[in-house]
């Protein structure tokens, strides 16, 4: 057993009264076959208490590393615990990618496909949908492998750590590739929609303070041409860049249209340092793209209050999927991203008006930040999953107190 801590944010104290990090599958199984309550936890990137039980917490950094090539069905097979960066190294070196990445590649992978964590790009859908296959501890202890040929698959990749231990994923990968990003400063808001297709993956940075939007970060494939001088109307960053403004920019991945091996452009941050600004808060909301202008509109009204608590908002395309509980099942996405100070108290009350104004355009949140509204009249399988929250954990031993919230026993 080791000490219970907190998340990576330090917001949120583990209420758990043990942690434990088993270094077996067996005896993984055999710790939540005895267990009332447990609960699985990652790398901690979660910024609310979805992942907090008042049972036990189990990692599963402890088992073996595996990253498990099928060049034959195009696929890798990786231990659950390990880090999107690490294994992102390992499959470059056997001359494969993953078709995306998280703007951290410090994030687990089973954590972040559990809670749709994604990165961007019109034509790329959320991390999980990568997922060919995966295996989980379910409650009684016994071992499941669920695939896309299993009816209960689109329920069980996004399972917010309600339907047992995920213990290892089988992910799709494509051949590895080499990225220039390219980071541009003043775009027009009326040009946004044609920015994100611009790229293989495009970040859009605000900070509420201008008409136009501060930062674009191009990430192209590297045998595309530059962008033009006059791209959109913007200006060329003429130095490297953080998204938020005074921060080191050496913490982030390299710019300036210098090619590099695909894991190590398409995130935001580099590996070896702390991501992002690390004193921080985070909210995210994804809507229908097509509401995206009128979206920002409605925001428009609260950009005072939105600029003095916020450090960045960022701005990104998901495409469609069919996962349940995947923020963009059945519609291309606009995620809005707000990257808060560190102060709870005076985020609160923002936090509250940012939902209240994008309520109209049905917002489906970050199941791993912060977030208010219940969120369940929004995803039309959500009776499903409730359904199979039953099935496979009729005693609630993955339940917490937040996800009951959001899925009451029958």
């Amino acid at each position: 057993m080791t000490g219970i801590g907190s998340n990576w944010a330090g917001n949120v104290r583990y209420a758990a009264r043990g942690r434990h990090e088993p270094s077996s599958i067996d005896e993984l199984r055999k710790l939540v076959a005895g267990a009332d309550r447990i609960r699985a936890v990652g790398t901690g990137h979660s910024f609310n208490r979805l992942g907090d039980t008042t049972g036990d917490l189990v990692s599963v950094a402890g088992l073996a590393p595996t990253v498990a090539l099928d060049r034959d069905r195009g696929t890798v097979t990786v231990a659950a615990g390990l880090r999107y960066g690490d294994v992102a190294t390992r499959l470059h070196a056997d001359g494969y990618a993953l078709a995306n990445l998280a703007s951290l590649p410090h994030i687990s992978v089973a954590g972040a496909v559990a809670t749709a964590t994604h990165g961007s790009g019109a034509a790329h859908g959320n991390l999980a949908t990568a997922v060919a296959a995966l295996e989980l501890v379910t409650a009684d202890g016994d071992l499941l492998t669920v695939d896309r040929t299993d009816p209960r698959f689109p329920g069980m990749v996004v399972n917010l750590g309600a339907l047992g231990v995920v213990t290892r994923l089988t992910l799709d990968v494509v051949p590895t590739f080499d990225v220039r990003q390219y980071v541009r400063f003043g775009l027009p808001r009326a040009a946004l929609d044609a920015a994100c297709d611009a790229a293989y993956s495009v970040s859009v940075f605000t900070r509420w303070r201008s008409s136009r939007l501060d930062q674009v970060w191009l990430k192209q494939r590297a045998d595309e041409p530059a962008p033009p001088t006059d791209w959109l109307d913007t200006v060329a960053a003429d130095a490297p860049c953080h998204p938020v403004p005074g921060m080191p920019a050496e913490h982030c991945t390299a710019q300036l249209g210098e090619p590099g091996p695909w894991y190590d452009r398409l995130p935001h941050f580099r590996l070896g340092f702390t991501p992002s600004s690390g004193d921080e808060l985070q909210s995210e909301w994804h809507l229908p793209r097509g509401s995206a202008t009128d979206a920002l509109a409605a925001l428009d009204p609260a950009a005072e209050r939105i600029a003095a608590v916020l450090q960045v908002c960022e701005l990104r395309t998901v495409a469609a999927d069919q996962l349940w509980l995947s923020p963009n099942h059945d519609r291309d996405s606009l995620a809005i991203h707000f990257t808060w100070v560190g102060d709870p108290a005076a985020v609160a009350p923002v936090l509250a008006e940012v939902e209240e104004r994008l309520a109209p355009f049905a917002p489906r949140p970050h199941w791993g930040k912060l977030f208010r509204r219940d969120p369940a009249a929004t995803y039309p399988r959500y009776d499903d999953f409730r359904a199979l929250l039953g099935d496979l954990d009729p005693t609630g031993k993955f339940r917490t107190d937040e996800l009951d919230r959001y899925f009451p026993r029958s």
